[in-house]
């Protein structure tokens, strides 16, 4: 019913046709767990009234361990496995808000109740628990990558563990936390076997095949650590810190042990998939560890930073942002958001004590939002360290990008110059934010280099109404809108937008796009050099999506510009960390998590940052 009976083996495995199970002595005159769970998805018992015998090997009733919002219930495994390997000796048996027996793990009880399908789970609805005395179920080992996959009921791949549902497991391996965005709110964390995950289009052309493959052999190396908490945004956040730090993205975790479910998670609202509900503390290392300041060679410094959608007006729920004062506001949602959002922005770009920064994700108004970062940073650092670019109101949409530099290195040089739909056909300022460009001239020197600053379509939402849809090669929602986008960014700057009368062009900003993709190709294509290509970070990323990992900020270089290049770096203090730091206050949230005083989760994506030493 919720997931597809045909699995696709990765492995060649020997088609096991024997019995559902058996009798087993654990269950005398009743029925046994592996019968209940069968060989296929669903179970062959549903709906009937069942007895049966075992070992409780997971303990999540409803006010254990003083948490009111445990799973309501316990996990049961058979003392004596059956015969087959195909079916599972464990079962989840729920017994609600008001146990009728307070069990403990290691405790032999008889249960009777009616089989159920929960969400794909099969279960027994407890509505009798007696005690029987104590007893123990051995571990059984698992290893991932799973030998094949199977699609839940949303289509989505999942690692097929149907054997293991209900049943005590250790995975005999060290697994890479891949995840952290559902920690707070569903208290899981995505692990993987073999390293983090990367986005396929990061390292492979986009290929219609090979993406399919991709996916396959991401789900089977893929398992979600779970909280075992109904409730969501449960504080305390479980699995939040290791014993010395912060668990991020790259840490890891070895002989992770618990009983297998497979949920929706918290409250029914997560990704259906198989989830480890632990019954042995976690012990996380910190593989890896948060970066201080950035340190990079060259005399001027850039930098390309997202500020996580910046508003200076508080979204009050009305749709009164963007020049039109029609548009919904993104931004904080009340003054001690903005306070807390400021003051993490604030940290971050003082850390990073670039030369000049463009920023993405601003409140399109005339220059509130920029002006409020300005006069922060320059109560930081001193007075009249910053100042921007003036360019108002950009486009007609909520968000736009922007300039700030210090005035006491660099100057602008002539006018801004954007690139919208009336300059270039192919660039559709409906879909991508219009693009901004600024010629600064070194003060000590009169060098000059004109930068452009991005913010191109999301992949989030479709472009189907515009002829451009998702073809599952790997690039995602809009590709050709990104990659028209990127060639008449790359023909603009051949025209000297700016009048610089220079050959120096940086092409920086959030392209939506991987190293492999097509908007990256036709830069390539029009001679600009992707500086992270060249970087000495063999696996380059700045956003961490769905478990995946990939690069979607980048710093392109004109030929000219490229000799001229000392170092680039992506400073990866926002994408491995869960969103759990950032500004945002609801019910859930610890107020001793925030600091603003450090950078971490400023925003959802890692900047980038390029030092140069310019030439005349």
């Amino acid at each position: 019913m919720y997931r597809l009976l045909a699995a696709i083996f990765f492995l060649s495995l020997a088609a096991c046709n024997g019995s559902a199970g058996t009798p087993s002595s654990d269950s005398p005159g009743g029925t046994s767990i592996s019968d209940i769970q069968g060989e296929d998805v669903a179970s062959p018992l549903a709906g009937q009234t069942v007895t049966v015998e075992g070992i409780v090997t997971g303990d999540f009733q409803d006010n254990d361990l003083d948490v009111a919002n445990n799973l309501g219930g316990f996990f049961l495994q058979a003392e004596n496995p059956d015969a087959s390997a195909m079916t599972s000796d464990g079962i989840f048996v729920f017994d609600g808000d008001e146990p009728h027996v307070d069990v403990s793990v290691g405790d032999r009880v008889s249960i009777t109740g009616a089989v159920k399908e929960h969400f794909g789970e099969t279960q027994i609805a407890g509505t009798s628990v007696t005690a029987r005395g104590v007893g123990t179920v051995q571990t059984t080992d698992v290893t991932l990558p799973a030998a094949g996959i199977v699609n839940n009921s949303d289509g989505q791949e999942i690692a097929d563990l149907e054997k293991y549902e209900g049943m005590l497991i250790r995975f005999d391996q060290t697994l890479t936390v891949g995840d952290l965005y559902g920690l707070e709110r569903f208290g899981e964390v995505g692990l993987s076997q073999g390293g983090r995950l990367y986005q396929f289009s990061n390292r492979n052309a986009p290929d219609v095949a090979a993406y399919t493959l991709h996916r396959e052999t991401m789900a089977a190396r893929s398992i979600m650590l779970d909280d075992g908490r109904r409730g969501q945004g449960e504080v305390p956040v479980r699995y939040l810190r290791s014993s010395d730090a912060f668990v991020r993205v790259g840490s890891s975790v070895a002989g992770l042990t618990g009983v297998l479910r497979y949920s929706r998670g918290s409250g029914g609202s997560g990704m259906e998939t198989w989830r480890l509900m632990a019954t042995a503390e976690p012990e996380f290392v910190a593989d890896n560890s948060r970066p201080g300041a950035p340190v990079i060679d060259g005399e001027l410094r850039i930098a390309s930073a997202n500020v996580l959608n910046f508003f200076s007006t508080i979204d009050s729920g009305q749709d009164v942002c963007g020049p039109r004062r029609t548009s919904g506001c993104r931004g904080a949602g009340d003054e001690e958001e903005l306070a807390r959002q400021l003051a993490k922005t604030t940290t971050a770009l003082a850390m990073i004590d670039a030369d000049i920064v463009g920023l993405m994700e601003l409140e399109n108004n005339a220059s509130e939002s920029l002006q409020s970062i300005v006069t922060s940073l320059n109560d930081t650092m001193g007075a009249d360290t910053y100042a921007f670019v003036n360019t108002g109101s950009i486009g007609y949409g909520a968000i736009k990008t922007g300039f700030i530099f210090k005035t006491a290195s660099v100057s602008p040089s002539g006018p801004h110059a954007i690139l919208t739909e009336s300059t270039d056909a192919r660039f559709k300022d409906g879909r991508n934010r219009p693009a901004l460009a600024q010629t600064f001239v070194q003060n000590r020197d009169g060098a000059k280099l004109t930068i452009v600053v991005n913010h191109l379509k999301s992949k989030g939402s479709s472009c189907d109404g515009d002829g451009d849809p998702n073809i599952n090669d790997g690039q995602g929602n809009c590709n050709q809108t990104r990659a028209a986008a990127a060639a008449a960014i790359a023909d603009w700057l051949k025209k000297d937008p700016t009048t610089s009368n220079d050959p120096d062009f940086l092409v920086i900003g959030d392209l939506n796009a991987d190293l492999r993709e097509d908007p990256l190709t036709a830069f390539a294509n029009a001679g600009f050099k992707n500086l992270l290509e060249v970087s000495p970070d063999a696996s380059p990323y700045s956003y961490v999506f769905r478990g995946q990992t990939g690069v979607l900020d980048h710093a392109l270089v004109s030929e000219s510009l490229l000799s001229q290049v000392a170092g680039t770096m992506e400073w990866h203090v926002n994408a491995d960390e869960t969103p759990i730091h950032d500004y945002n206050l609801n019910a859930r949230r610890d107020p001793m998590i925030f600091d603003g005083t450090n950078p971490y989760r400023f925003s959802d994506h890692d900047p980038v940052v390029i030092g140069l030493n310019l030439s005349n």
